[in-house]
């Protein structure tokens, strides 16, 4: 019964903060996800992502990174908008990138719901996840009956699509777990047809990450191989086409999270204003922004790249 109470109180809590979708899984070696990950490895997908071959043990087992861990909790945050850039000519940004860096947003709220579960549970220890330590965080949502893994290696949500950040927090705590859903995918090759470097492989489900328009656009930190040269489909920061074609986006809401917000200014950049875009202009624009991974100097060679 306490298991039943403490699953329900944490869910509760979490959808209060603003998380779209909760689900809960064992804590556990991840057997088959080591092998695939392993895998992917082994053929060099993860390009210069040398931080991905970090941590393997970390990465496949959630009680090398919280002792005694029991549950991991895998969270959903929507940040589908509906806005786009006035000018189609522009160079395109991410949608997940328009406002606010999501990891300050996202880890503000999972340590809420951590003070929350050990003010009202008592002792428990856990820790906080989004995106930034090695933790497979697609893997636990798929565990977590949050959504499946599509063929362009997105996690989607049968009722909302897969516009999401995804978030964990693993505890020495047990719940009550959920179960993986079924893989909607069918027969669909959008994802695979539409990308225009050939990141997915031809049965889908694989991604190479090293042939990925937001890895050249946002990981890469050299200069861009020539080769990939009227192939990014005017894409300066990250990529959404796998997304925007997917059907499964057909069921996406808008986020209600203000930090999420554009800049004022962002989506009516014009072309040449994109172009013409000063160092002052750009921290401006993503003083807050997950943007400022890739830096002026970044921005900069990504748009040049695309005019040439």
């Amino acid at each position: 019964m306490q298991k039943n109470h403490y699953t329900q109180l944490i869910r509760d809590e979490a959808y209060r903060l603003g998380f779209t979708f909760v689900g809960m899984a064992k804590a556990e070696f991840m057997e088959e996800e080591a092998r695939r990950l392993e895998a992917w490895l082994s053929k060099d997908y993860q390009g210069k992502m040398g931080y991905l071959e970090n941590h393997f043990e970390k990465r496949v087992d959630p009680t090398k990174l919280v002792p005694g861990a029991k549950s991991v909790i895998s969270l959903m945050y929507n940040y589908y908008t509906e806005e786009e850039q006035v000018d189609e000519t522009a160079p395109k940004i991410s949608k997940y990138a328009y406002g606010k860096d999501y990891h300050f947003t996202l880890k503000h709220k999972l340590k809420s719901l951590l003070q929350f579960i050990q003010t009202e549970i008592g002792e428990v220890n856990g820790r906080c996840f989004v995106d930034s330590a090695p933790v497979l965080e697609r893997d636990w949502a798929k565990r977590s009956g949050n959504g499946w893994i599509g063929k362009n290696t997105m996690l989607i949500h049968p009722k909302q699509g897969s516009y999401f950040f995804l978030a964990e927090l693993i505890l020495d705590l047990e719940l009550i777990y959920d179960h993986p859903i079924k893989d909607y995918c069918g027969t669909c090759t959008r994802c695979i047809d539409a990308c225009p470097t050939d990141a997915i492989s031809p049965e889908g489900y694989l991604m190479d990450g090293s042939k990925c328009i937001s890895y050249f656009t946002i990981e890469l930190k050299e200069a861009i191989p020539e080769e990939w040269k009227g192939q990014f489909e005017n894409w300066m920061f990250g990529c959404d086409i796998c997304q925007e074609v997917c059907p499964w986006n057909r069921f996406s809401k808008p986020h209600q999270e203000p930090d999420f917000e554009p800049h004022p200014d962002l989506l009516t950049m014009k072309a040449e204003d994109w172009e013409e875009i000063t160092e002052d202009v750009f921290q401006d624009i993503f003083r807050k922004s997950a943007v400022k991974r890739t830096k002026y100097a970044g921005l900069k060679r990504n748009i040049a790249f695309l005019k040439r």
